[in-house]
């Protein structure tokens, strides 16, 4: 497969200012459209937030590394999902809110299915990590089924627009989308086959995908199983987010704003994706999981102490509401500190095993450095403990002489 030949970087400037435009205007578009009132201004913001980063991290990786068609795809995608969210607006501004009195509402009808590519060239970012290649050769035919029938998915959402505009039968439903798109029936059943089969191979191939990287993970050492270590990490958040924002998307009040929160939260994949490829501080990931792990463990404990003592003091000491609350509040300020350094003793033995040998090397150093007298056994004990640790190519100790 041929190497991707992108523009230059200030193509790439000029893609991520579009992008900043059509993000300012998203929330002036939201209000117009009624969108704006509420838990929805929170909503707006959070997918906009989502979009400049998804375009942000492609600019970063454009520009140092042009040569990676990945960078160029976050980018695009980022633009596309832009589009997307404006044009969904000014829809329900013009179409359901004002009977098509806007100017140029059946453009924003055109673009509005920007979504279908934005989904396909994130999905194909993601394929082609970390180098823009594929993992061999045996993947050129699944992949050219893919994007076969992610173009007449692709294809068929804009051939519906346009269909909708020539005919004047515009129809926007409450989420700014073509009702035919969201609902195909008639002429529009075979796109809607279409587009069940797109995500069917969209799951096949993600599913394949990760599994080639984990069998790549066990074959693999130095930068290349860090990249992989990053990869899994922002998949992992990616999907939790993913899930609960679509869990949480019918929730109304704290639970809606967990909601949006976690939609923000799928900006980590790009995120690690772009940590990995430019190997910034690449090396940081095993830290990363490891005290992930330990402040996930201690929230969960201590958030079951917590409700244990609240339901302990009301239900079985009866004391009052406040004072329960107070005092088990207290308690579980007092165990954090102490229970998170032994949850983080115990990850990092089991999933950060350097740090925790580094860590006990370290500690047993300075108990015997307390007893040392002699400067020389000092020196080559000094010089032991940094080769177990830090594993130089080199080493020197220059010791000061004072007379």
């Amino acid at each position: 497969m041929r190497r991707f030949r992108p523009g230059s970087p200030a193509t790439a400037v000029v893609l991520f200012v579009l992008t900043l435009a059509l993000g300012a205007a998203a929330l002036p578009l939201a209000g117009l459209a009624g969108r704006a009132a509420g838990d929805n201004t929170i909503s707006v913001i959070a997918v906009t937030l989502l979009t400049l980063a998804l375009a942000g991290i492609g600019l970063l990786m454009a520009r140092h590394q042009p040569g990676n068609p990945i960078g160029w795809l976050l980018l695009s995608s980022g633009v596309c999902f832009a589009l997307d969210g404006d044009a969904s607006s000014y829809d329900l501004a013009d179409y359901l809110l004002r009977q098509g009195r806007l100017p140029l509402g059946w453009v924003a009808v055109l673009i509005q299915p920007a979504w279908a590519p934005a989904i396909t060239l994130l999905a194909t970012a993601i394929f082609l990590f970390p180098d823009g290649q594929l993992p061999s050769r045996r993947w050129r035919w699944p992949l050219r089924l893919y994007l076969a029938v992610a173009a007449l998915w692709v294809g068929g959402a804009f051939a519906i627009s346009a269909t909708a505009v020539a005919g004047h039968h515009i129809r926007i439903n409450a989420g700014g989308d073509l009702a035919i798109i969201d609902d195909p029936t008639g002429a529009a059943a075979l796109w809607g086959t279409v587009q069940d089969l797109f995500f069917a191979l969209l799951s096949v191939f993600l599913a394949a995908c990760v599994i080639q990287q984990a069998v790549s993970y066990r074959r693999a050492s130095g930068e290349r199983r860090q990249q992989l270590k990053w990869l899994a990490s922002g998949i992992a958040v990616c999907g939790v987010c993913g899930l609960a924002s679509i869990a949480l998307s019918s929730s109304s009040g704290v639970w809606q704003v967990v909601s949006d929160v976690a939609v923000v939260g799928i900006a980590v994949l790009p995120a690690s994706m772009a940590v990995a490829i430019l190997r910034y501080r690449l090396y940081e990931i095993d830290r990363i999981i490891s005290r992930t792990l330990a402040y996930t463990v201690v929230t969960g404990l201590l958030v079951g102490l917590y409700a244990g003592l609240v339901l302990l003091a009301t239900h079985v000491l009866s004391f009052s509401s406040p004072v329960a609350v107070a005092a088990s509040t207290l308690a579980a300020a007092a165990l954090f500190s102490p229970l998170r350094g032994r949850v983080q003793q115990l990850v990092d033995r089991r999933f950060n095993r350097a740090r925790y040998d580094a860590d006990q090397t370290v500690a047993a150093f300075a108990a015997r450095l307390k007893d040392a007298v002699d400067l020389a056994s000092v020196r080559n004990d000094l010089a032991d403990v940094v080769h177990q640790t830090l594993e130089p190519a080199h080493l020197s100790v220059w010791i000061s002489q004072h007379d």
